[in-house]
């Protein structure tokens, strides 16, 4: 891809930053209110973790000569078979995480515009938004990184509202009652809560994912990543933990747009009705980001023979439009066939699969940081502390896995095992080359 197609370090930043914040604050006051405001230590945990595999990714970025995000981190320990998988799992979680975050965009729409939909309307919605947010990323990277920054503004707007202006209406009272309101064990709060959270930094990856798409991605990666991270963990605990002393729990719990609510408090309902506003705009920014990162995860597993062969071509844009229909069909029958009475309860079975699944290239990539490092010529003093976070990272996720609850990950470990198996019977007839990308965007017309 030319220089002139691709994105700059600052637009990489605002696609890994959108794609965390854009979708995942929204709705997440409402989803963590039955738990009340005691997780705010669980915000802690998952900042400071987050921030680990963030630094560990980032290493990852500055060192490997592999193609393929993730899952060329990963064949570093597990060679073609970890590549494969780490791949298959984060195309299949950013599919179903692409549904819910439609759902997020339709719940706030529905809000503003004063829409109650019933079950079959809300599909139908659903569909639409994903099919405009698939179409919009047909642009290409270098117009579609400069689309994100639309999204950044509103989703940061609101939050630093929050900031200034929060305080001065915030009600302890409130804070406190909503603090443990099933007064369940704090481990259990922990736990209930933490794979919720987790969903919340989904996209802390996101530059690896695009690393084919961006500038010098030996530095841009790394502080698009470690940027973008510290960004949206500040934002998120600020946000919630004001909103939880702003709007009683019990109004959060089944709020449709709990930011909404947190403004009208503040300053009325047509406040409220302008920052509901900026956070569709946001959210929707956020899935056409997610919708573009998971069609180039595709790309690229296909460029290197991983993936079907088809999955590759590209438009003039430089963008995977074939991969982007194949994706759209897929989400519109997963869309189908979770049809829930409720946005809420639709939106929360969505990201407890996406969060499991997810954590499964994360695990990959971190087990492949020593043989990574080791591989590309770091000594052992200058790999330790990458090594010491990919330990720390791992321990993280695992402990996000064991949070989803056992359900989910029966289902996660199906999807895995499904993945195994898909490899072993494709196996040899992959057509793997993992020193250069089988290219197969058209010339560039030379004037």
């Amino acid at each position: 891809m030319s220089k002139s197609k691709k994105m700059g370090v600052v637009q990489l930043t605002t696609v890994t930053a959108i794609n965390m914040m854009g979708s995942g604050i929204i709705l997440l006051p409402a989803t963590l209110a039955s738990i009340g405001t005691i997780s705010i230590f669980s915000w802690i945990l998952a900042s400071i973790g987050a921030t680990i595999l963030a630094y560990a990714f980032a290493r990852c970025g500055m060192l490997t000569k592999k193609v393929g995000g993730m899952g060329g981190y990963a064949e570093y320990r597990f060679g073609r078979a970890g590549n494969f998988l780490s791949n298959f799992t984060y195309t299949i979680s950013l599919i179903i995480a692409n549904v819910a975050i439609a759902s997020g965009v339709v719940s706030y729409a529905s809000f503003v515009f004063g829409l109650k939909l019933d079950p079959v309307e809300v599909c139908a919605a659903t569909i639409g938004v994903l099919t405009i947010a698939a179409t919009i990323s047909l642009v290409g990277p270098k117009k579609f990184g400069k689309f994100t920054s639309l999204g950044v503004t509103c989703v940061v707007t609101p939050v630093i509202g929050l900031l200034l202006f929060g305080f001065f209406y915030f009600d302890p009272d409130i804070y406190v009652t909503a603090w443990n309101p099933s007064d369940m064990p704090f481990y259990e709060c922990m736990k209930d809560s933490i794979a919720v959270i987790i969903w919340a930094f989904l996209g802390l990856e996101t530059a690896c994912a695009n690393s084919d798409t961006v500038e010098n991605p030996e530095k841009n990666v790394p502080i698009a990543v470690m940027c973008g991270t510290m960004l949206a963990g500040t934002c998120y605990t600020i946000s919630t933990s004001i909103i939880g002393g702003l709007v009683p729990y019990t109004e959060l719990m089944n709020a449709g747009a709990p930011f909404g609510l947190a403004y009208a408090a503040m300053f009325g309902p047509t406040a409220g009705y302008i920052v509901s506003c900026m956070l569709v705009c946001s959210c929707f920014v956020s899935l056409t980001a997610w919708q573009f990162t998971v069609s180039e995860v595709a790309r690229e597993a296909s460029s290197i023979g991983l993936f079907p062969k088809f999955l590759s071509v590209v438009n003039r844009f430089r963008s995977p439009y074939v991969a982007i229909g194949s994706l759209l069909a897929i989400q519109i029958a997963m869309t189908l066939s979770t049809m829930s009475p409720t946005l809420l309860k639709q939106f929360n079975i969505l990201i407890n699969l996406a969060v499991m699944i997810n954590l499964i290239p994360y695990l990959l990539a971190m087990a492949a940081v020593p043989d990574l490092q080791k591989a590309e010529g770091i000594s052992p003093e200058h790999a330790r502390k990458a090594n010491i976070a990919a330990v720390v990272g791992g321990i993280y996720s695992c402990y996000a896995v064991y949070g989803c609850g056992w359900a989910v990950i029966f289902e996660g470990a199906f999807v895995t095992a499904m993945g195994l198996v898909i490899y072993a019977v494709l196996a040899s007839r992959l057509r793997y080359n993992p020193s250069s990308q089988i290219s197969t965007f058209p010339p560039v017309e030379k004037k």
